[in-house]
């Protein structure tokens, strides 16, 4: 008998998981952070996560449409590229500002390069550092009114890593490190409670959406240039300055959901403990010595930049091609 085959291009092995399944699957591990978010400041932030999603899915089904190009809102990606910008603002921020926020990432950073898995920086990340070089004053404004506070009446005033670059970590006036890990802290929408942020990152390990190895770099390697600082300076050493560098702020947001970016992240190995670990010194320089008291969206941003480098100089040798000397 005659067997038949069928002659086809590569690649021949596929996996399950599309990536509309990906990005539904990011989107539901951001739900945590998300949701105590809301509980934490009320409906307005709930207002500015649906203002920054539906801009940015608008912003792509236009761009399709215009540009008579394939519909591509049902992969998801703008869903969670206008999510994770909505989790970068602060609760009182005007709704335009992260719509605006929205409509640059998709349009300029993304689709104006190609569309997904062409552009060259996180589109979300490259969003909010636009946002913060227009509209620094709102962007760093983080009093909320008490008509949208909702259940904390202790989220005003400076960040923990403003409070901490500005005084130290000072027992009794900064804040608890419990209250670091439930969120009952200043901040942006998405980025005030470690627990919640977790729970997604766990999600996402649990279904092989992402790698441990650049998070666990990431947050390793800025810890031990923390230390090294601490000693450095005299301070000694501190565990709850270590730990309000660890938990305030936005390091574990952008450890686990950004710099974990397929298209803006090495995919060799070494190359991703390399990005780890540039992540993590960028981020306790812009952190300690820059004129800001956050760094981690500017120091993902610049890192994307060095990933091709990254990946020439990691690049597995092709078998026969690294053999012994003559």
């Amino acid at each position: 008998m005659e067997q038949m085959l069928n002659v086809s291009s590569n690649p021949h092995v596929r996996a399950r998981m599309t990536t509309a399944k990906i990005m539904q699957l990011v989107a539901i591990a951001l739900l945590p952070a998300a949701i105590v978010g809301i509980y934490n400041f009320g409906f307005k932030a709930l207002a500015i996560l649906v203002v920054s999603t539906g801009s940015a899915v608008l912003a792509e089904w236009l761009y399709d449409h215009f540009m008579h190009k394939p519909n591509t809102i049902g992969d998801f990606s703008a869903v969670v590229t206008g999510l994770l910008i909505g989790m970068n603002m602060p609760a009182g921020i005007p709704l335009w500002i992260p719509a605006f926020g929205s409509i640059f990432a998709i349009i300029v950073v993304k689709q104006l390069f190609g569309g997904l898995g062409q552009n060259f920086m996180n589109p979300a990340l490259a969003a909010r550092c636009f946002l913060m070089i227009s509209f620094a004053g709102k962007m760093t404004d983080f009093s909320v009114s008490d008509s949208f506070k909702g259940a904390v009446d202790g989220v005003t005033g400076a960040t923990p890593l403003a409070a901490l670059r500005d005084h130290g970590f000072v027992a009794g006036s900064s804040v608890p490190i419990k209250n670091l890990l439930i969120g009952n802290i200043q901040g942006t929408i998405g980025e005030t409670s470690v627990i919640a942020i977790l729970i997604g990152a766990a999600i996402l390990l649990c279904y092989k959406v992402i790698s441990a190895r650049i998070p666990l770099t990431y947050i390793g390697s800025f810890a031990v240039f923390v230390i090294i600082y601490m000693l450095a300076s005299g301070k000694g050493f501190d565990v709850n300055y270590l730990f309000t560098h660890l938990f305030g702020g936005g390091l574990m947001l952008g450890a686990w959901f950004m710099a974990t970016d397929y298209v803006t992240s090495p995919i060799t190995v070494k190359g991703q403990y390399v990005y780890g670990v540039c992540l993590g010194v960028l981020t306790g320089i812009f952190r300690i010595f820059g004129a800001s008291a956050e760094g981690v969206s500017y120091a993902i941003i610049f890192c994307n930049l060095l990933v091709p480098q990254i990946e020439r100089f990691t690049r597995p040798v092709a078998f026969g091609k690294g053999g012994a000397k003559k």
